[in-house]
């Protein structure tokens, strides 16, 4: 196994990954509104995971789901390295890493670009003085609109009842459609939707384990 350094010289250098950073913010991200045609050279709907470790989630859903693009969005690289080189093997051509911030995430694509997001275990940030952190704060939820296309869909998987019904609660006050939601998932998953269980990322396998509740959230931004 590579060492974390080795990862980092690697992660430059592999196709299937691209890193975007607060410098870049004056010159611009050349692949923002181009991903379709400069990356994945069709005109399948894209679909984000944000803070995908690595990325066994979006590696998932790039094999279960051929018919749409998915680009993992972390800002460790050596994580990212990881899910990188299993869709490398896995021959896996809709698929694609961006290494940056979320907070940058606005920078990266253009508007109407992606289709849906996912939201996979994030840390819920329970501290109240840590609520714009959050990954369903109106601070991210203002960004994502920016390159949604209209009804974009947001899911959101996580281990914590509080962010889960801080989200609900973020729905309700500005009125997205809450498309369903459950705050047990393995127990009230349809039968249409397995894939909401059988793809597990390392958390959530660690959490479900343990015998903990995984929730889930389906939403549009208007």
């Amino acid at each position: 196994m590579p060492s974390k350094l080795e990862k980092f010289a690697e992660f430059d250098v592999l196709e299937n990954c691209v890193t975007f950073s607060f410098t870049d913010i004056p010159v611009g991200f050349p692949l923002k509104g181009n991903w379709h045609r400069d990356f994945f050279r069709n005109d399948n709907p894209i679909v984000l995971e944000l803070g995908c470790g690595k990325g066994e989630y979006t590696v998932g859903l790039a094999a279960h789901n051929p018919d749409k693009n998915y680009i993992g969005v972390d800002i460790k690289g050596n994580r990212i390295w990881t899910g990188a080189t299993r869709a490398r093997e896995r021959k896996l051509e809709n698929v694609g890493f961006l290494r940056t911030r979320i907070d940058f995430i606005d920078h990266c694509f253009g508007e109407k670009e992606v289709d849906e997001i996912w939201i996979t275990f994030p840390d819920p940030q329970p501290q109240k003085t840590r609520a714009r952190k959050r990954l369903t704060h109106d601070i991210f939820t203002n960004r994502y609109k920016k390159f949604l296309k209209p009804g974009g869909i947001v899911h959101l998987k996580t281990d914590s009842t509080g962010f889960y019904e801080y989200t609900l609660e973020v729905i309700e006050k500005n009125r997205f459609p809450l498309i369903w939601h459950t705050n047990d998932l393995y127990k009230n998953c349809p039968d249409d939707r397995k894939e909401l269980i059988n793809i597990k990322t390392y958390y959530e396998a660690l959490f479900t384990s343990k015998g903990e509740n995984i929730k889930y959230v389906c939403f549009q931004l208007g």
